[in-house]
């Protein structure tokens, strides 16, 4: 069973007592704040999905201080699986890491029924939620706890994105990133883990690799293990890429690299890996990248070729002899924080 990675609320008479738009000030259940809070310190997101006036709503979890813990807000009088396939988009995860909490057996059902992968609570059993092994992620790490923040940082960013007046390239210059790649520490190590254990599409051959794997690597005199951190105007991504490299001779290969699938559209996998083939260029050797198909990785290999990789054998890619090194990208600044 995967770990539910965002838990959808109904509102009134569900996360707190009374019906707001019928005139109640109700205050919020406590064992739905303590839900609220203990699945939120695991970096598990919450939204909403519920009946009414989305300004009163809104205004209501204002007053009790809890905007702030809502990544995505969907009130109306639409069907409330609509509003589930509404909040899976925009916060860019699969519906079925979604669970929804609703005092309505109905509303209940009409999800099931329509989205069956989504897993479905009554509101009596909100304070059981935390408690419950699809709500126990494998990790829980610093960056988890900070889940809620980049994504609600992400939504600015999306609100600027629709204000912005030119282009799609010019909005992005206009984000100030920055990307530092350095090499990886123990405390980056869970971190690590978990990028592996989260990314499918942009991982180019699938592995996953755990802390004390990561450390023998780091430990490793032919081997490399690096973290690439972003940030813009808006905030911190945080650690969003992982490269790990081995020396052969003339070679370098590239065993692996995965970037979050969160900055796909801010081309940062892209970016990442051509900064590593200038950099082994650089230095007189050879790119060769590994490369193991999945069911959802292709977009790496597509990576792979437009950044000058050829096929050279099962599994493996060198990058093209007299071809000229990645473009420098102009809308990312890239520090490299390695000591050699």
């Amino acid at each position: 069973m995967k770990t539910v990675k965002c838990l959808v609320w109904d509102l009134d008479d569900t996360l707190w007592d009374g019906v707001v738009l019928e005139g109640d000030r109700p205050r919020p259940f406590p064992a739905a704040l303590e839900t609220l809070h203990a699945l939120d310190e695991r970096g598990i997101l919450h939204a909403v999905a519920g009946r009414g006036e989305l300004a009163r709503a809104a205004g209501h979890l204002a007053e009790h201080g809890l905007a702030e813990l809502f990544c995505a807000v969907e009130v109306g009088w639409g069907e409330k699986s609509a509003a589930i396939r509404r909040i899976a988009a925009e916060l860019n995860i699969g519906l079925d890491t979604i669970a929804f909490a609703d005092n309505d057996p109905a509303e209940c059902a009409e999800v099931t029924a329509a989205l069956p992968m989504v897993r479905c609570y009554p509101a009596e059993r909100v304070g059981e939620l935390a408690g419950l092994a699809e709500f126990r992620p494998e990790l829980v790490t610093g960056e988890s706890r900070r889940r809620r923040h980049r994504y609600l940082a992400e939504r600015s960013r999306a609100a600027a994105e629709r204000a912005f007046p030119g282009s799609p390239p010019e909005f992005l210059a206009s984000l100030g990133l920055t990307m530092t790649v350095r090499a990886a520490t123990e405390a980056d190590f869970d971190r690590a883990h978990e990028l592996t254990l989260r990314t499918h599409q942009l991982n180019t051959t699938g592995r996953t690799l755990d802390a004390a794997r990561l450390r023998e690597l780091c430990a490793a005199e032919d081997h490399e293990v690096l973290v690439a951190d972003v940030t813009d105007r808006f905030g911190a991504h945080g650690t969003v890429g992982l490269a790990v490299l081995r020396h052969d001779g003339a070679d370098v290969v590239l065993e692996l690299l995965l970037t979050s699938c969160r900055v796909l559209n801010r081309g940062i996998g892209t970016v990442l890996l051509g900064h590593l083939v200038r950099d082994v260029l650089a230095r007189g050797r050879r790119p060769v990248a590994r490369f193991v198909p999945t069911e959802a990785n292709r977009i790496m290999l597509v990576t792979l070729r437009f950044a000058g990789f050829e096929p050279a054998g099962e599994g493996t890619l060198t990058f093209a002899p007299g071809r000229p090194p990645p473009a420098v990208p102009a809308h990312v600044r890239i520090v490299d924080g390695r000591n050699r």
